[in-house]
């Protein structure tokens, strides 16, 4: 089987991350199939420590940090993560490097015809996301990692990476999203989020609404867990930051460090006091890291779209904040470190986000000009829509209808100090950064 079939194959099955799909049956959030599929693979995820991260926002940029780190430390580590920017293989690492297209065509065929069998017995069929967790799990396996870094795809309770048992959890910081799943108030939020918490295993929390943090408390103290709190346990400074890169000092009960993170925000520094807390409970465990394989695995970690600066001249800035929480940080980051720039907005939103929450945190920056667009997913809003919600602002935008064109009429329209924002959504972001870099995305 070759890559492109592969893929053709996967693109055939029940996508939750992309709802219009028409083949298939839309199927309960339950662990029934993937624990039945991980049966007929001997169970490999439980034969690897591994750490698991869930969160609204954020938990992408700890697991790469818990990564980056392990790999300095000399681990082999694995990396599972969702969704991508360009390509699936982005989804499962090992050493931070995306599979290869061959080791992947050959999981997809020899997990298939066991995946058909599970389906021929399930209420549901398995879906995308449960397949490539299976996948990433048997790769893993396969290769040998020491350890492996599985951030949660969606809440965590019923999320289908929710099988494995974790030396230590993370909770990044929590927000509104997924409302129509997850739960419509922060409690219910945190309550999914709180179910990867497993009896006796230590957990890292990011500082969070006194609602959220109850929830997670108490089921800590229900399982026994300890926890430790980014705000309370582990305390960070910021000291200096640009485009280019921040330091900052984080002190935990053991240590105090002096980091350099090239990933931008007052968020990713709370995003490293998460991965720092998780470190220190592995080294805990036996695992041997020194303090100069997290100050180097911090200093090189890499996890693009976020605030990233993907052009110099003129200055283009592509982040994939999707939701009023991550929004939020993404406008003080901005007012932060460009406070006398002019800013064009080039937004693009999907249709489950609250559209009219996003503009209403983007209009802090008083963007000069909002370039309404679309990414190539399916679930993304027309441009006019964009448009409109815009115009309740008082914003007259420009409509395109793709990205590439968007951020090519925000270069016409920029002026030398100004700054051209991607965001509004991941895919978006991802799609400024296929177009500026020049790189060959998958096309679905």
């Amino acid at each position: 089987m070759d890559y492109q079939k592969s893929i053709n194959l996967i693109m055939g099955m029940t996508d939750y991350e992309r709802p219009s799909s028409t083949r298939g049956q839309r199927v309960r959030y339950n662990l029934d199939r993937i624990t039945s599929f991980m049966s007929t693979l001997n169970d490999v995820h439980l034969e690897t420590p591994c750490v698991h991260i869930a969160g609204t926002k954020g938990k992408g940029s700890t697991s790469s940090m818990i990564s980056s780190i392990l790999e300095e430390a000399g681990y082999l580590t694995g990396l599972f993560t969702s969704p991508h920017l360009h390509t699936f293989r982005e989804r499962i690492q090992i050493s931070n490097t995306p599979i290869s297209e061959s080791d992947f065509s050959c999981l997809v065929q020899s997990l298939w015809d066991k995946m058909l069998d599970i389906n021929k017995t399930s209420q549901d069929r398995i879906t995308v996301f449960e397949l490539l967790t299976a996948m990433s799990f048997y790769h893993f396996k396969d290769k040998g990692t020491n350890i492996n870094v599985i951030e949660v795809g969606l809440g965590g309770r019923l999320d289908s990476t929710n099988i494995v048992e974790p030396i230590a959890a993370g909770i990044t910081s929590l927000g509104l999203d997924h409302t129509d799943i997850l739960g419509n108030t922060i409690s219910e939020i945190a309550w999914e989020k709180s179910g990867i918490i497993k009896d006796g295993i230590p957990v890292i929390s990011a500082s969070q609404p006194p609602e959220a943090m109850k929830v997670i408390t108490d089921v800590c103290r229900d399982k026994g867990s300890a926890i430790s709190k980014v705000g309370e346990d582990i305390l960070w400074e910021s000291k200096s930051s640009s485009i280019y890169g921040q330091e900052c000092e984080i002190k935990t009960q053991n240590h105090n460090y002096s980091l350099k993170i090239p990933l931008i925000g007052d968020h990713q520094i709370e995003n490293a006091s998460i991965a720092i807390g998780v470190i220190e409970r592995l080294t805990a465990a036996g695992f041997q890291i020194s303090s100069e394989a997290i100050h180097e695995g911090l200093l090189h970690v890499k996890w693009p779209c976020r605030f990233e600066l993907i052009n110099e001249d003129p200055k283009i800035v592509a982040d994939g904040a999707h939701n009023p929480h991550s929004a939020e940080a993404l406008v003080a980051t901005v007012r932060k470190l460009l406070p006398s720039n002019q800013i064009i907005l080039v937004l693009g939103v999907s249709t489950n986000k609250d559209l009219e929450a996003l503009i209403n945190e983007y209009n802090k920056l008083s963007p000069k000009l909002i370039l309404a667009t679309r990414s190539r997913n399916t679930r993304a809003i027309e441009p006019t829509k964009i448009s409109d919600a815009a115009k309740m602002f008082g914003y007259d935008t420009l409509i395109t209808e793709s990205v590439a064109e968007a951020v090519e009429e925000a270069k016409n329209f920029a002026d030398k100090d100004d700054i051209i924002l991607v965001t509004g959504s991941l895919f978006v972001a991802a799609e400024a950064r296929e177009f500026v870099k020049n790189i060959s995305p998958e096309i679905y």
